[in-house]
């Protein structure tokens, strides 16, 4: 390995190293160690984690809710999976971006071969740390919220369930925004050129929250669209009522 700075003790800076696989190659990379866990081993933990989780959410919902409309379940099972995603996989990374290079438990390794599609994340860059904290520890929490919330129909649902889906979506766009602006303005490339690095983690990993949050989003959007177009309705039909009313009692007193 090439290592830049002086050996690495409790008092020294930490060891920059540039002996790596990641984008750009000449990156430095703090106390980096390879991951000792196969990509396999570390995708399957990770889909089994997640799959647990959408599971155990289905089988509480059936027992608990089971007469809520399946769309209203999806949403559900959507939401809880993505703050837990949100909260614990992105929280561990705001709260040990600085430890992210010889991390070797679970979501270290996770975060580092994620990395490998941008190693903004092994460097803490300050746009990706800060985005990824607010989505960790504003948007996480709200999720969990908002499923709660579709539960019991709360009036706050569709409202909270806007501001999280235009957060996600706002994120997302800047996420991509940064790396493609230092992608074609600085010539600085972050991601591997391999399929699976851009294409499978970088783009479709992360524009699964553009797709379902839009779909959210726009559903909220009309939902609330059609109870102001009904309020109106009822307010109009009321006020006519009550202009009715006047009108027949005064032409009673006039006869």
């Amino acid at each position: 390995m090439a290592i830049l700075d002086l050996p690495f003790n409790a008092t020294s800076t930490p060891l920059m190293v540039t002996d790596h696989h990641y984008y750009p190659l000449e990156v430095e990379i703090a106390n980096y160690l390879a991951n000792e866990w196969s990509v396999p081993v570390l995708l399957g933990i990770f889909a089994a984690v997640c799959a647990s989780i959408v599971i155990g959410t289905v089988v509480i919902l059936d027992k608990t809710h089971p007469n809520l409309p399946k769309g209203e379940k999806a949403a559900i099972w959507w939401f809880v999976i993505s703050g837990a995603i949100h909260l614990f996989f992105e929280g561990y990374f705001s709260l040990n971006h600085t430890r992210m290079g010889p991390a070797q438990d679970l979501f270290g390794q996770l975060w580092k071969e994620y990395a490998f599609s941008d190693s903004r994340y092994l460097t803490s860059d300050p746009f990706v740390l800060c985005m990824e904290t607010v989505t960790a520890f504003t948007w996480g929490p709200i999720c969990f919220v908002v499923a709660f919330f579709i539960t019991n129909s709360h009036p706050l649902r569709h409202p909270l369930q806007i501001i999280v889906c235009v957060g996600q979506i706002y994120g997302l766009i800047l996420y991509y925004a940064t790396s493609m602006f230092d992608h074609y303005y600085a010539q600085i490339t972050y991601s591997r050129p391999e399929f699976l690095y851009f294409w499978g983690y970088y783009f479709f990993m992360n524009f699964i929250w553009m797709v379902f949050p839009g779909i959210l989003l726009v559903s909220s959007v009309r939902t609330i669209a059609r109870t102001f177009q009904a309020l109106d309705k009822l307010t109009a039909a009321k006020s006519n009522g009550k202009a009715n009313g006047h009108a027949n009692g005064h032409a009673k007193k006039t006869i």
